[in-house]
């Protein structure tokens, strides 16, 4: 076991998946630029948390990998984090998760959660259930033995995460359509305003901070960070694929679609040069893809326990289900969600929704 320790440990920390999953035909390489932003001292990420890497070697050859990482956005001060675990045999588990235990302890840290890569607003949970398809943009595949090595290196499952998947050209019910009608008079749905683009990230991180507050695991949008990230996504998406709702005027929820990005990487192993990228972006802006995940959605507190909010839900739901249409995408991940969170499950099944894969998250006291 071996801390990284510099360009070329980190190297090999991001290519040992393409080997784990060479014969799994459902693995999809992510793209080694993104990794490297991901590590980056320079990232978003490292202006609130920090994080140490381990490679498990056989000989010179590395056949596992961990990060244990801590995070001022973290609202428990004895809770660290350990993420992006991937082995080659079971019995490679432990060991691996002893070291990021061990540096999350000396931290002073008292539990342990994971896994996270690197954050809870990024990958979250540990594939339990739904192997036989590929991962879609921004979440994770694994090995399915995974969760019994963890168990039996002493953690115990604390959070199940759910993804669903439906058409686009769906029917909605006409009981949601009758009370969209009849809210329409105090509801009004409206797409990005690329060139509001600052007070729209605003926007987003005011009602994505409220509405999440008091769900499981929350941690708030770092302001700089989110800024970041939706001038990229302006860039990458039509405006419509992200949508607000408003009641009399003020923005009460809003929505995020995203193509999935790795449909159109889907042969690329994981490499943009030389060549790449050219595939790459003419999938993306050109001949489309046909699968989108949405991964942010957000109504907050006032209306979420209201008459008028599962209406304001479906609305925008609605809103960006027609843009992904549009746009001859035929099929959707909506997730992750949580197992308990009924009043989104009910929604999302409502309108044909199915539950196809399942994440766990995982704890440990140190």
């Amino acid at each position: 076991m071996v801390p990284l320790a510099g360009p070329r440990d980190l190297r090999r920390f991001i290519d040992l998946p393409r080997q784990l999953y060479a014969d799994d035909p459902c693995f999809i390489p992510p793209l080694a630029f993104e990794q490297r932003q991901r590590f980056s001292p320079k990232s978003p990420y490292a202006a609130h948390a920090r994080w140490q890497g381990w490679l498990a070697l056989a000989g010179d050859r590395p056949v596992g990998r961990i990060t244990a990482q801590v995070d001022r956005l973290e609202r428990d001060p004895s809770l660290g984090y350990f993420g992006m675990l991937e082995a080659d045999r079971p019995d490679a588990v432990g060991p691996l998760v002893a070291a990021a235990s061990d540096w999350l302890r000396a931290a002073g840290k008292t539990r342990v959660r994971g896994p996270l890569n690197l954050h809870i607003n990024e990958e979250v949970g540990l594939l339990v259930e739904g192997f036989d398809t590929p991962p879609v943009v921004l979440m994770g595949h694994g090995k399915p033995w995974y969760d019994a090595a963890l168990r039996a290196a002493g953690f115990t499952g604390v959070k199940d995460l759910l993804a669903y998947r439906t058409r686009p050209d769906f029917e909605a019910p006409k009981v949601m359509t009758r009370l969209a009608e009849r809210a329409s008079r105090r509801v009004t749905i409206r797409s990005l305003r690329r060139r509001d683009l600052a007070q729209e990230a605003e926007t987003m991180r005011r009602i994505f901070d409220d509405a999440w507050a008091n769900n499981w695991g929350f941690a708030p949008l770092d302001p700089a960070a989110w800024a970041d990230t939706v001038s990229t996504l302006a860039k990458l998406l039509p405006e419509d694929y992200i949508q607000f709702a408003e009641v009399d005027g003020e923005p009460v929820a809003f929505i995020v679609a995203l193509p999935n990005l790795n449909e159109a990487a889907r042969d690329l192993d994981g490499r943009l040069l030389p060549f790449g990228w050219l595939r790459f972006l003419w999938r993306l802006k050109v001949s489309g893809v046909s699968s989108a995940r949405i991964p942010l959605m957000g109504v907050t507190q006032a209306y979420q326990h209201s008459r008028l909010g599962p209406t304001v839900a479906f609305m925008i739901i609605d809103a960006v289900r027609q843009a992904l249409h549009g746009r001859g995408v035929t099929e959707v991940e909506m997730g992750w969600i949580l197992e308990d969170n009924a009043g989104m499950r009910n929604i999302i099944e409502t309108i044909g929704g199915e539950a196809y894969k399942r994440y766990r998250v995982y704890e440990k006291d140190l």
